[in-house]
């Protein structure tokens, strides 16, 4: 059975069970609901809600899907919205789906993978009676800010992840293995980016808009969940900014050392060319080479070598190539 809790709720207490199909009589007051929560349910399951809550067939064939971006509908006088969970899995975001269906007097949230997206939820708000008594609106509200609440931890073990990589970046060159890190982090934030995006569209419509079964005492708390979103969207356009620096820093670090290495090779070069060349002259067996006649001669050439070779490595000491 995918019906994780299905409770009756009146003025913030939790009154009793439900059953999914069970018609419950309520009457004008918001503080009466129903509140059902679904994990991956069937497609009867989704039938019998259609049925007993009079829902849109289109909204019911949407919930079904396991994934799909976030979005806000409203059918008749309820309102249908879709929003994106996520969780850090080892080095993977994977991506869940809460679609809530927001009535007068009910709430039918169907959540698709990541089943500990909410958490506690429930029982932190049914210990909160005087709050949870505004009605579904504010369960609503209660949802997406936990959903968007989820979105720091991954962010900050991304970070921490990221900072450690720049440090390592300054220190040595990075190596295939990092480079590719680099690049699975980089299309692992744009696709959270996109999601927080989509996330914050929706959530800035509620902000704006007029809405079935959205009153205007709980309104003001979706702006809550706008900041918090706004919040996180800043600090991972922050991350790729870094990531981009990291790279693009440690290319110039290996272009830096390279020069380096290259210009300390063509120093030694060019002074080891020296004796080569001189050698190479009096190697040529030429009979008539009159230094070769001189006492002192051998020794001559060695101390010119020496001084040539001595010259060149002080000039390029100076000029910081060695």
């Amino acid at each position: 059975m995918s019906v994780i809790a299905a409770y009756y709720y009146k003025d913030g207490k939790r009154i009793r069970e439900i059953a999914i199909d069970e018609r419950v009589q309520l009457g004008e007051d918001r503080s009466g609901f129903c509140w059902i929560a679904l994990l991956d349910p069937t497609a009867g399951e989704l039938q019998a809600i259609q049925a007993t809550y009079h829902l849109h067939p289109l909204a019911i064939d949407n919930a079904m899907h396991p994934l799909c971006p976030p979005k806000l509908e409203v059918y008749n006088d309820e309102l249908y919205v879709v929003a994106q969970t996520a969780e850090l899995v080892g080095d993977e975001i994977r991506y869940g789906k809460m679609a809530i269906f927001t009535g007068h007097n009910h709430l039918i949230s169907v959540r698709h993978g990541n089943a500990g997206a909410l958490g506690d939820l429930r029982e932190q708000l049914e210990a909160s009676p005087a709050p949870f008594a505004k009605g579904v609106d504010y369960v609503l509200h209660a949802i997406l800010h936990r959903i968007v609440d989820r979105y720091l931890p991954i962010f900050e073990m991304i970070e921490d992840d990221v900072l450690e990589m720049e440090r390592r970046s300054l220190d040595d060159f990075l190596g295939r293995k990092e480079v590719a890190r680099i690049f699975q982090l980089r299309s692992e934030l744009t696709r959270f980016q996109r999601t927080l995006g989509a996330m914050g569209e929706l959530v800035r419509k509620l902000v704006r808009g007029h809405f079935p079964c959205i009153t205007a005492e709980v309104s003001p708390y979706f702006s809550d969940v706008a900041d918090h979103l706004h919040r996180v969207q800043s600090m991972v356009d922050g991350l790729l900014q870094v990531l981009s620096t990291v790279f693009e820093a440690s290319s110039l670090l290996e272009a830096q050392r390279t020069g380096v290495i290259t210009r300390q090779l063509a120093a030694w070069a060019a002074i080891l060319a020296v004796p080569t060349a001189i050698a190479g002259i009096y190697g040529m067996n030429f009979k008539n080479m009159p230094e070769l006649d001189t006492a002192y001669g051998y020794f001559v050439v060695l101390g010119v070598i020496a001084l040539c070779c001595l010259f060149l490595f002080v000039r390029f000491k100076r000029a910081k190539w060695l």
